[in-house]
């Protein structure tokens, strides 16, 4: 292993000893010391990577959001039809394994604190929502283009409401209050609502 790849080990295990502390305890409890203990490494080894708390925790959210995106782009390989590839973007809405559990309490609890920090309010990692409205918006736009959509419907209003709800449900299960399973099956519940047409009747 040359230089480069045994740095970016190390900064890789640094970020995934921050998931681990944050999933099992919170972002608050996500301290240099506490990351270094959980990795196994010393604190000035921390220090050396990453300059601040608030870079380390850059870095890693960052890291988080792009494993996410791979993840969706998976889910959406050689999937076209609008209906198909929001049932994708939904399932990867609920926190159903370790990985997207981390995704959505790191994102929830970094938006709660970036109300009242200016800092936290300008990362990038608080954009992911706007992103993923634009993109289901233009899926519903299609759809309706296409005349899949039940008719009336606003696709920018009716993904806002749709990923809204997918924020809402994903916090229950956080919470403990919905399974993913009851999250999964409201969610395409609610897909359902959006590409049902309404039959024309026998021609007299």
């Amino acid at each position: 292993m040359n230089r480069t790849d045994n740095r970016e080990t190390r900064r890789h295990d640094i970020t995934e000893a921050v998931l681990r502390v944050m999933v099992r305890s919170g972002l608050h409890a996500v301290t240099m010391r506490a990351v270094a203990t959980e990795a196994g490494v010393s604190l000035r080894l921390v220090q050396h990577y990453f300059d601040t708390k608030q870079h380390l925790m850059h870095v890693t959210l960052r890291q988080l959001a792009e494993q996410m995106a791979e993840r969706l782009q998976t889910r959406l390989t050689g999937t076209e039809r609008p209906r198909d590839v929001l049932q994708a973007v939904l399932a990867e809405a609920v926190p159903t394994d370790e990985r997207s559990r981390a995704f959505h309490l790191a994102y929830t609890s970094y938006a709660v604190l970036a109300v009242t920090d200016e800092t936290l309010a300008a990362h990038p990692f608080l954009s992911v929502p706007d992103a993923m409205e634009d993109f289901v918006t233009r899926q519903l736009t299609q759809a309706r283009d296409e005349g899949d959509l039940a008719p009336g419907l606003d696709p920018r209003t009716e993904a806002v409401t749709l990923l809204a709800t997918a924020a809402g449900l994903g916090i229950a299960v956080l919470a403990g209050q919905r399974t993913p399973s009851q999250a999964t099956t409201i969610l395409y519940g609610q897909l359902a609502r959006l590409f049902s047409k309404v039959e024309e009747g026998p021609q007299k």
